[in-house]
């Protein structure tokens, strides 16, 4: 049963994945990086992920924008107001667990193929890779925007991103290792990723990890050092 539920959300993951994609194709997001992070999302937020990806982040298409602008000038201007808070928060998590996500998923495979080894455990291993391309990739989620929509040097940018991005993803990396932790000890008896059970319970571990970020980016939020989404 844990394998035929494994492929389930697996494949659900998946389409919520390639239904965002698609829709993010013709509704670029006005910051780049988004386009990528809303479908990896919807990876670990099977269906979910497409919900709230339509109530948070979907773009308007280039005729709703003159559409809109069209108003504007005519005098019909809506204030719709910016996002409440918890949404906005929401967001900057996803874009945390965004570049999380894509280090784990690269670094898993490579831990289990070499059954790299730290201190003589393969989950400590596992681990550390995880973590080292997570903390990459997410750091770079950072990084590209900064420099983007802002006239910071590579070097600032980089000091800024690192600032930005360190407690939220240790936040998530850590919500993420203690379910992997629950489920490895608990019924999967070894991290094999290749195999389906192993992914979905990453699936789960991710989104843990989203939920123990959320508080870390309400703070770095809170106190200036990372913008709300």
């Amino acid at each position: 049963m844990l394998i035929f539920w494994s492929w389930v959300f697996l494949l659900l993951g998946i389409a919520t994945a390639l239904i965002i994609a698609v829709d993010v194709l013709k509704r670029p997001q006005p910051m780049a990086i988004m386009n990528l992070t809303w479908p990896i999302t919807g990876l670990y937020m099977p269906v979910f992920g497409w919900w709230a990806y339509r109530r948070m982040g979907r773009a308007p298409t280039k005729w709703e924008q003159a559409h809109q602008a069209h108003e504007q000038h005519g005098g019909h201007e809506h204030h719709g107001g910016d996002k409440p808070k918890w949404q906005s928060v929401f967001v900057s998590a996803t874009h945390c667990g965004g570049g999380c996500t894509l280090g784990d998923v690269v670094t898993a495979p490579i831990a289990t193929a070499t059954g790299f080894a730290l201190l003589g455990s393969a989950v400590l291993g596992h681990f550390v890779l995880a973590f080292i391309g997570a903390y990459l990739f997410g750091v770079m989620f950072q990084y590209l925007p900064i420099r983007a929509m802002s006239d910071s040097g590579p070097d600032a940018a980089l000091r800024d991103a690192i600032k930005a991005d360190t407690l939220s993803l240790i936040a998530f990396q850590i919500g993420m290792y203690l379910w992997m932790l629950i489920a490895l000890y608990g019924w999967m008896g070894e991290l094999n990723a290749f195999t389906a059970p192993f992914w979905f319970m990453m699936q789960i571990a991710m989104l843990i990890g989203f939920v123990t970020s959320y508080p870390a980016n309400w703070i770095l939020i809170n106190r200036g050092i990372k913008h709300g989404m």
